[in-house]
């Protein structure tokens, strides 16, 4: 029979300290699921349409950075051990979104923001601080986060030219999985966050989507 091995603190800060590099380092993320843009045909876009889209690009692929930052986090401090197990779940799928997001980035000649260490530091930060307050909570924050994400996905869908099948592709996917992540946590008993505090969170959103839009 299998044993589940138990990890000290120590090692779970290395482990936290070795999934920050792999996050935040350029083609560091071993996604197990295949891009879902791989089928789907390329197609010549003007130089501004192109900008605009690896915009959006990296304005997810930052979210996604932030997300990840917020399961390790909370994977950190949380209480019961089938609520670490989840988050961890949960960042694994992440990777997926941020390779994805990555490979797209770079056809379409772009770059990665240059703000993301901060952005994984401060979400890694609330992430951790959830934790301590209540599992409940931890996960009323992700099943929050998670519908905060799946509205700018839905903002960005329609946002993309019609042509770019491969961008459509990766962010339909993403949109699916971030809002099973969001129904998970609701239904492993996590909190419905009152409308203010909602509100404070998109607000929050929105600095994070205006800087890395170019930067």
């Amino acid at each position: 029979m299998a044993t589940q091995r138990h990890y000290s603190p120590i090692d779970r800060l290395l482990l936290q300290a070795d999934t920050a590099m792999r996050t935040l380092l350029p083609f560091s993320g071993h996604p197990s699921r295949p891009s879902p843009a791989v089928v789907q045909p390329e197609v010549t876009m003007d130089k501004q349409q192109s900008r605009h889209v690896a915009g959006l690009m990296r304005i997810n692929h930052t979210g996604e950075v932030c997300a990840q930052a917020l399961y390790q986090g909370q994977a950190l401090t949380a209480k019961l051990p089938q609520v670490r197990k989840a988050m961890e779940h949960a960042a694994e799928e992440e990777v997926d979104h941020l390779a994805w997001c990555e490979q797209r980035i770079r056809q379409l000649g772009s770059h990665t923001s240059v703000l993301n260490p901060l952005f994984y530091g401060m979400s890694f930060g609330i992430g951790a601080a959830a934790g301590i307050i209540s599992d409940r909570v931890s996960l009323g924050f992700v099943a929050a986060t998670e519908h905060q994400v799946v509205k700018h996905l839905d903002e960005h869908l329609l946002q993309l030219p019609a042509e770019d099948a491969k961008s459509r592709a990766i962010l339909a996917q993403m949109r699916s999985d971030e809002q099973a992540h969001a129904e998970s946590a609701l239904d492993a008993g996590g909190a419905r966050f009152p409308a203010p505090l909602r509100f404070g969170m998109s607000l929050l959103a929105k600095v994070m989507t205006k800087s890395t839009y170019r930067i």
